[in-house]
């Protein structure tokens, strides 16, 4: 069936690659756990190990540091948490967990976790207005008290505004005082030079399916000395970190995936960079007062994700763009796809020092491997009729943009819906706000 759509969305999840389905439904096809003894299980192992070693060589690590896991989210939490268990039980000092305002909720969540259930105390790291952790405050919250840090935690690039982190940096000078760093590398990983062991990075979460891989499978590097509790029993498969049969057809799905994009990795940057300056040039020179969300410098992908551009949308509600984009057949996004349904404005950009209304008009679209220039065209075309109704709707609701009131962010009420956005009624696809009232902010 011919796609009859441009899609847009890339950075929530990509094409599979056709060498990905082939090699996946080869593997399916064959019996054996890489546990088992046997001769079937033997040659499940051989190509797990095979893979691993694969992989490692794709991201600078040695094959023994690579944890398969489920996917970014299991690798985040096994990180976040088994480090931060780790360090505890050799240290019950080590309370404190740093990490940026501008996370994944798949490591927001778990801070925010271990600071309710086990006594931990967050330092947020705050960013600049491009998205970016400042480093002299980086710096200050590590050397105020380094013996009571258990870890930090620091993405590799935003998913929503793709931004590059600077790990590196801030690695050496938690290095300095023996604090292990985690990073989220699942944007990364595949689209952007990532060299695990040159990162300095203790911890590295990656997954298959935002690099052309299948859903269900991914990774944590873990660096040999690393000390992380296992939050899962029963087998020890992984090191004795991870626990559960591991998915020999997925793995090769991930091994595969990312020997395509490293392979093509340098072509497919240039080509993507000019894709998204395409469509960022192009939004700019429609006349609507849009703005370009995050680090921008036209050519460039060492600050940026090549594939990531980001529209600020003035006088709009994102989810009533998001709807009427996808009526003209450009599927594209508000914000972080893991939370579609919360209504709140983008913590990314209240973190960068956007006032709600400006976060609210937030558009993300994101290209990949399968993106054209007839899909950044099919977008700059919609977006002058997505953005005027969008604008109509608003001022004949009455509302518009507007803050939410306190009451209003701790219960928020449905939004009415509006004769442009009815016939497809569902709440836009956004991350929550993080909530810094009871934790101590680094400045």
């Amino acid at each position: 069936m011919p796609q009859d759509y441009a899609y847009l969305d890339h950075a929530a999840t990509t094409t599979v690659h056709p060498e990905v389905i082939e090699a996946v439904a080869a593997r399916r096809a064959v019996v054996g756990n890489p546990s088992s003894l046997h001769t079937a299980g033997r040659a499940a192992r051989r190509v797990v190990e095979e893979c691993r070693e694969q992989i490692a060589e794709a991201v600078g690590a040695r094959p023994s540091e690579v944890v398969f896991t489920s996917g970014g989210t299991e690798a985040d939490n096994l990180a976040v948490i088994g480090g931060y268990r780790a360090r505890r039980a050799a240290d019950p000092a080590r309370r404190r967990v740093l990490t940026s305002t501008v996370e994944h909720p798949a490591v927001l969540d778990v801070v925010e976790h271990l600071a309710t259930h086990e006594d931990a105390e967050v330092t947020w790291l705050e960013v600049d207005e491009t998205g970016r952790v400042r480093l002299d405050q980086a710096r200050a919250a590590i050397e105020d008290d380094p013996g009571s840090v258990a870890l930090v935690s620091l993405m590799w690039a935003n998913n929503e505004v793709g931004t590059i982190q600077p790990v590196a940096e801030v690695a050496s000078i938690a290095a300095a005082h023996g604090i292990p760093v985690h990073t989220d590398a699942v944007q990364a990983v595949g689209h952007v030079p990532v060299g695990f062991a040159e990162s300095g990075a203790t911890l590295l979460s990656l997954t298959a399916h935002k690099l052309g891989g299948p859903v269900g499978t991914g990774a944590l590097l873990v660096r040999r000395d690393a000390a992380v509790s296992p939050l899962t029993h029963g087998g020890g498969q992984e090191r004795q970190i991870r626990s559960g049969t591991l998915d020999t057809a997925g793995i090769v799905g991930l091994a595969t995936a990312l020997e395509i994009a490293s392979r093509s990795r340098e072509s497919e940057t240039e080509r993507l960079v000019a894709l998204r300056d395409r469509l960022l040039h192009g939004a700019l020179d429609l006349g609507l007062g849009i703005r370009v969300g995050g680090d921008w410098e036209p050519g460039d992908a060492s600050r940026r994700l090549p594939g990531n551009a980001h529209l600020l949308v003035p006088g709009c509600e994102g989810d009533s763009l998001l709807y009427l984009m996808d009526a003209a057949g450009v599927l594209c996004s508000t914000g972080s796809a893991c939370h579609a349904g919360v209504p709140q404005p983008s913590h990314v950009l209240l973190a960068m020092g956007l006032s709600e209304t400006e976060a609210r008009g937030a558009l993300r679209l994101t290209l990949g491997h399968t993106s054209t220039e007839a899909d950044v065209e099919r977008a700059l075309a919609a977006l002058p009729g997505a953005v005027e109704r969008a604008r109509r709707a608003g001022s004949l609701s009455g509302e518009g943009p507007r803050e939410t009131s306190a009451s209003e962010r701790a219960e928020p009420a449905e939004t009415a819906e509006t004769a442009e956005t009815a016939a497809t009624s569902t709440e836009a696809a956004q991350a929550p706000r993080v909530d810094l009232s009871d934790a101590e902010v680094a400045s």
